[in-house]
């Protein structure tokens, strides 16, 4: 039975994981071909969205690896792989000025951005020892114990729900200030750097179904082995 449900539930969800990976990473190296006709480079594109939304204490630093951007509020800095801090490709600005959207939300402090944060302890506390505790209450049929450990695993599918709009609000401030300041001059430029951004969210989701259909298979394994 609890391979059936892993079959149901995890798998497809596993399967739109991969899809989403491949579709990014299909994205990401289709408009790294394209050049931008502002010249701008990831470096000076995030600098210019910081300027954009009055952010002006923020570090812009080279990192190994691909697609390894990321915003790092803990030391301030926006940190863009070698291939997207020094390029001028159209992927390049889109995934950089996207960084750069998340500090702005920081700088803001903006709410659904303190509403993960919140949940951030938590989730780390749920994938280590979520579903040890579920399990150490079923064999011990201490009903109470199975239900905090469920209810710790389910922080992991909350902090992947309350991810989603931040990197959609993130993709959004990004492309508003790539028009803005044109950073992005053509129709094929700015719809190029929407597709890499629409791909990139699409990985997001595919971990939220991930996250859902696991909580979905071990509530029913726990609940049926209980009735």
């Amino acid at each position: 039975m609890d391979v059936r449900y892993y079959l149901l539930f995890v798998v497809p969800a596993l399967i739109l994981s991969v899809i989403a990976q491949i579709g990014v990473k299909r994205a990401y190296r289709r408009m790294s071909k394209q050049i931008s006709m502002s010249g701008h480079t990831g470096e000076t594109a995030a600098a210019a969205v910081l300027r954009a939304y009055g952010v002006g204490d923020v570090r812009i630093e080279a990192c190994g690896g691909e697609l390894t951007d990321h915003y790092d509020p803990r030391e301030n800095v926006i940190r863009l792989s070698e291939n997207v801090f020094r390029s001028n490709s159209v992927a390049a600005i889109g995934i950089a000025c996207h960084e750069a959207g998340h500090a702005a939300q920081y700088a803001e402090s903006w709410l659904p951005i303190r509403i993960r944060n919140t949940i951030l302890p938590l989730t780390k506390i749920g994938s280590y020892a979520g579903i040890p505790l579920a399990l150490i209450g079923f064999w011990l049929s201490f009903e109470p114990l199975i239900s905090i450990g469920l209810l710790l695993y389910s922080c992991i599918m909350l902090f992947q729900l309350a991810t989603l709009p931040v990197e959609i609000d993130a993709s959004r401030r990004a492309m508003r200030a790539i028009e803005n300041a044109g950073l992005l001059r053509s129709d094929e430029e700015l719809s190029g750097a929407r597709s890499v951004l629409r791909a990139a969210a699409m990985t997001y989701v595919a971990s939220l179904a991930v996250s859902l259909a696991n909580l979905l298979r071990l509530l029913l394994i726990f609940s049926r082995r209980r009735s």
